[in-house]
């Protein structure tokens, strides 16, 4: 059945710019998204529907993640190097960390409670202690990092690399590189995981979701896609992924058994980015132009 659209959430308005990067987190259904046009972090009620309050302080706002057994969000603030640490049920920020030049993609490494920092200006990782509030260890990549995951079955990051297009494969401990795997369309971006079915999701930049097996590395499938993605989420439940395209403004969804497009939903021009409720089944886009969040259910 096609997604439902339930409403949507005004957030504050800026001139020009929009949002990045969010996550859900699930024990409260609260939604952090980084607005980068304003440098905040908003934060929605997902149960209310309603926007519950601005974090200022992240200049450039690009990563968003929330740790899921934890009470924590981490943010990154490309302006100013640093990643914010936000309590998640006071949405106060308890911390600022300095992890490089311009920090993006975030993971969060669940067995020693420590979080992963591509930087997009050095091309450094970084592992960080967000309770300690120091940088750990870093490690230089092959190239721009995009987006990252952490990989607990294997306990280890994967990090999509633009250029040269691959996947950089780093230990959970000390960030030892222990494989790159190339991959065969330009510009790697949005990237989830299918733990169960041993997959790992990368939309790239030219216009297609290279499928890779986490076992070895080497492409098992592909789809195509309408444009450029940047966020994607992986529905393990539906078995579907959700890519968003700022150019034309859609979402594509992608059978994951079938590796086929089934449906396409249209939401605004420079809609890149959203944000996925597993639990509630709730996909959020977040819309640069009229300043909104628009909230989709899976039915």
């Amino acid at each position: 059945m096609p997604m439902k659209l339930l409403g949507s959430v005004t957030l504050p308005p800026h001139d020009s710019g929009g949002f990045d990067h969010g996550d859900v987190h699930l024990p409260t259904g609260r939604v952090f998204v980084a607005h980068t046009a304003l440098g905040t972090v908003e934060v929605i009620d997902g149960d209310r529907a309603a926007h519950l309050r601005t974090i200022d302080g992240c200049p450039v706002a690009s990563g968003v993640l929330c740790p899921q057994h934890e009470e924590l969000v981490v943010a990154a603030a490309r302006g100013t190097g640093k990643i914010l640490v936000i309590n998640a049920i006071s949405a106060d920020v308890t911390a600022q960390v300095q992890v490089g030049q311009r920090p993006n993609g975030l993971a969060w490494d669940s067995r020693r409670r420590r979080i992963l920092v591509a930087d997009v200006q050095d091309h450094n990782a970084r592992i960080v202690d967000p309770f300690a509030r120091r940088v750990l260890t870093e490690m230089r990549l092959p190239g721009r990092p995009r987006w990252c995951v952490y990989d607990p079955a294997e306990d280890r990051f994967l990090l999509n690399v633009r250029e040269p297009a691959c996947v950089a494969v780093l230990t959970g401990e000390s960030l030892e590189e222990r494989a790159v795997w190339p991959v065969s369309t330009a510009g790697p971006h949005g990237l989830d995981l299918d733990l169960e079915g041993n997959r790992a999701f990368v939309a790239c930049d030219g216009g297609m979701v290279s499928v890779l097996d986490l076992s070895t590395g080497r492409e098992c499938g592909a789809a195509e896609i309408a444009g450029e993605p940047d966020a994607i989420w992986y529905n393990p439940k539906r078995g579907r992924l959700y890519v968003a395209i700022g150019q034309p403004g859609l979402i594509d969804v992608i059978d994951t058994h079938a590796l086929t497009r089934v449906e396409q939903v249209t939401t605004e021009e420079g809609a890149h980015t959203t944000a996925f409720d597993r639990d509630r089944q709730q996909l959020y886009a977040f819309l640069p132009k009229t300043c909104s969040a628009a909230i989709y259910e899976e039915v």
